[in-house]
């Protein structure tokens, strides 16, 4: 395994505050996005990249785990750990960890606020389809695979019909 993904670091706005008064769902998303495209340049998936291949990442699957309010002003620090990786998909996840300021990291048990587990495609933008990695990329984001989190790979539970 090389050398894990840099954490994306941000701090949570006032506009990203809901009527409850802590961090709004649609904006955990956002910072998951950013995140993505954080992995994206490290892994050479970049904009340079995406402009003289026409090809770009596409999520296509997401599971987002809200676990704990995040208050406005909290310094956050987002873990990505990519879980495999084939000819044309890769399955990666990030955590969300609430930290001191915005140089700390998480300590090692510390939990997160927030989880997300995705699935993407390499895909062609121009021919409109999915096409195999770069080896360099694939190799790459292969070798950056990790153990998956015990929470990874769920789904969301049933919900039993009233009786």
């Amino acid at each position: 395994m090389t050398e894990p993904l840099p954490l994306l670091r941000r701090q949570v706005r006032p506009e990203w505050i809901d009527y409850n008064g802590h961090m709004s769902e649609a904006f955990y998303v956002l910072v998951f996005g950013y995140a993505t495209d954080a992995m994206m340049i490290e892994t050479g998936l970049h904009a340079g990249y995406r402009e003289s291949t026409g090809c770009s990442l596409y999520t296509v699957e997401s599971h987002i785990r809200y676990l704990n309010d995040v208050p406005e002003g909290a310094h956050l620090a987002v873990r990505t750990r990519m879980l495999g990786a084939d000819a044309k998909k890769a399955r990666f996840t990030h955590e969300m960890y609430v930290v001191e300021d915005a140089d700390a990291d998480a300590a090692e048990d510390a939990t997160p606020v927030a989880t997300t587990e995705i699935l993407a495609l390499h895909v062609d933008q121009n021919a409109g389809r999915t096409t195999p990695f770069p080896d360099e990329i694939r190799t790459h984001l292969t070798a950056l695979t990790e153990t998956a989190p015990d929470w990874a790979g769920r789904s969301i539970a049933e919900v039993p019909k009233a009786s």
